[in-house]
């Protein structure tokens, strides 16, 4: 078994909480496109656990290659071959899915890419949908501990167009697109988990609640 693989200490350290929500939301079989799949940690964990979903890794067309070592050595039946996927240029490779998940894209695309992910991602959803959306994110321009102030100064260092977000203009975005933030979700290291779903979702999702 090949051990020298691409790895993010940051993956292996969030993907059982981030796993613990998803379980709640990705509770049918279906679909779940993955935006930026890196070094494939989080698609091999959370695929494994819930084998009820198919699972579509995609990365910019510069990475998608990160995560195919990975792939092929968990060689998981419920996870299908990694795709490229530029978020800014149409036509996106694909058509329709279930449910979206992204992890640490925001503070590293451009807002142009921001809001080309949400305008797609918004576009495809189906009625009973749901994008989850992992990092970290400002409150109303404020970092929400040094530790974000500092990574969102290196960040901005690096690239200009790099940086954390506002939860106010993620939510805007969102809005624009039919979908609604419902959930925030605290995650370690000072991220969240921001859960949208379109309207019947919503109501779906309060209604599972309200029978408990």
């Amino acid at each position: 078994m090949t051990t020298d693989l691409p790895f993010s200490q940051a993956c292996e350290n969030n993907k059982s909480p981030i796993l613990e929500r998803l379980r709640e939301i990705f509770d049918a079989p279906g679909k779940v496109l993955e935006v930026g799949t890196g070094t494939g940690q989080h698609a091999v964990h959370f695929a494994k656990a819930m084998p009820h979903l198919q699972w579509q890794p995609t990365d910019h067309p510069y990475a998608a290659d990160t995560c195919r070592p990975r792939l092929a050595q968990a060689a998981l039946p419920n996870i299908l071959p990694a795709i490229e996927l530029d978020v800014a240029t149409p036509p996106w490779p694909v058509e329709s899915f279930t449910w979206a998940f992204s992890a640490n894209t925001t503070h590293i695309m451009a807002w142009e890419e921001v809001e080309q992910m949400f305008r797609n991602i918004g576009e495809r959803l189906p009625n009973d949908g749901a994008f989850c959306l992992y990092g970290p994110f400002n409150n109303q321009g404020r970092y929400t501990s040094e530790s974000n102030r500092q990574f969102d100064q290196h960040l901005k260092a690096n690239a200009a167009h790099m940086g954390i977000r506002n939860l106010e203009d993620i939510s805007k975005l969102a809005n624009d697109v039919g979908l609604t933030l419902s959930e925030k979700h605290a995650m370690p290291a000072n991220n969240r988990l921001l859960v949208f779903r379109t309207k019947m979702s919503r109501q779906r999702n309060l209604a599972k609640h309200n029978q408990k």
